[in-house]
């Protein structure tokens, strides 16, 4: 699950990182979506939103083998 090419990084299955990636950005949806119900001006409704934003763009950064 790791390769040497990268550091060391640990790197997900196709399979895997599909499915971590569906979870990520329907959680980061949903976070958005809560952030907008709560207020979007608000400094809770931005950190909510910002939150989102984060979790739904952090498989970005994973590695996964192809």
């Amino acid at each position: 699950m790791t390769d040497a090419a990268d550091g060391g990084v640990p790197a997900l299955s196709a399979r895997r990182y599909r499915w971590v990636d569906r979870i990520t950005k329907l959680a980061g949806v949903a976070l958005v979506a809560a952030g907008l119900d709560v207020g979007g001006s608000t400094l809770a409704g931005i950190a909510l939103a910002a939150l989102g934003v984060a979790l739904g763009l952090a498989t970005v950064f994973i590695p996964n083998d192809d």
